[in-house]
């Protein structure tokens, strides 16, 4: 009587090989998607927004290469803000972008909690 020890016949039934380049293949196959934390730091931002009747929809979308929030003041116009998560310029110039209705970006980088900043209101001095 022979013991193998794993108790199966043959030996390599424990080695299952995976080809990295399929694998990756299939990850990259799959659209970005924003994070549940990214997306609670953007729904807050959403809820304290609309509590101001500053806005009153959202879309979002999922692409193969950035995952966009769109802000609405009405459905039926072109979105106020859109929130961009796109990981190719996530070393450059940062992962996350707010940019306006005309398409000019308004703020750029690594964290989107300092993007999301964008939307905080400033006090600002009034002189009598």
């Amino acid at each position: 009587m022979t013991d193998h020890g794993s108790g199966t016949e043959d030996g390599d039934a424990s080695a299952i090989l995976i080809p990295l380049h399929e694998a990756r293949r299939e990850r990259l196959d799959q659209p970005v998607r924003f994070d549940r934390r990214e997306l609670d730091q953007i729904l807050r931002l959403y809820r304290r927004m609309v509590a101001a009747n500053e806005w009153r929809d959202y879309a979002i979308d999922h692409l193969t290469d950035r995952a966009v929030f769109s802000v609405f003041r009405r459905t039926s116009e072109v979105p106020l803000f859109q929130i961009v998560k796109d990981p190719k310029l996530a070393r450059r110039q940062g992962a996350f972008a707010v940019i306006a209705a005309g398409g000019r970006i308004l703020k750029r980088g690594q964290e989107l909690g300092r993007v999301l900043g964008v939307f905080d209101r400033t006090l600002k001095l009034v002189e009598a």
